[in-house]
């Protein structure tokens, strides 16, 4: 992966990039989240990305979080348009026992978050980000060869030219490294459906 072509959208407190790797230290209180339930605003989690007008792609990239040890403690796959319109794809730990691996979608600045607990032992977590147009699929390996769909969704605002990649956060009095490896841009592997053709306009 050419790390020259990533920018950071705020910079985080301290990181390291390889060319193979990138190491991000959350900071304390950082977070992206819009509104709903919470009826708080978050958007100050540090999120490196590249910029793309392909339509059809996926992109693939390792996480390790060894030393995620507080609520919330999380980092993963984004994609990052402005504070109101992107997606993320990570593992928040919890406590001891579970942590959640989920999705949170904003869409004209209202979050969602879909999630399904797992185990607090998971440390390392495969996603795979696809786009279909202005359609998106967020998917999770716990090998990097065998994918599970986490999510599908449409994004607004998703049509044209985006930024996507990677991010990593402590909402609360935390912070921890988190390591991304194996990153890899490969043809589209979200196949077209094959079922109900679409409705005629």
């Amino acid at each position: 992966m050419d790390f020259s072509k990533f920018n950071w959208t705020r910079e985080p407190e301290s990181c390291t990039i390889t060319d193979e790797t990138v190491e991000i230290v959350t900071k304390p209180h950082t977070d992206l989240w819009q509104r709903t339930y919470y009826h708080f605003r978050n958007d100050n989690a540090p999120v490196f990305q590249m910029e793309t007008e392909e339509k059809y792609f996926s992109f693939v990239v390792k996480t390790d979080f060894a030393e995620s040890h507080h609520r919330f403690d999380q980092c993963g796959i984004v994609m990052y348009l402005d504070s109101e319109n992107w997606l993320k794809g990570s593992i928040e730990y919890e406590n001891e026992e579970y942590q959640h691996l989920g999705s949170v979608v904003t869409n004209n600045g209202y979050s969602d978050w879909a999630t399904t607990v797992i185990g607090a032992d998971v440390k390392s977590m495969w996603y795979r980000f696809s786009r279909r147009e202005d359609d998106y699929c967020i998917e999770c390996s716990e090998d990097g060869v065998h994918f599970q769909q986490m999510r599908i969704c449409h994004m607004h605002r998703g049509d044209g030219k985006i930024q996507f990649g990677i991010y990593a956060c402590s909402p609360e009095e935390s912070s921890f490294k988190a390591v991304f490896s194996h990153m890899k841009l490969t043809e589209c592997q979200w196949k077209a459906h094959d079922g109900q053709q679409p409705d005629e306009c």
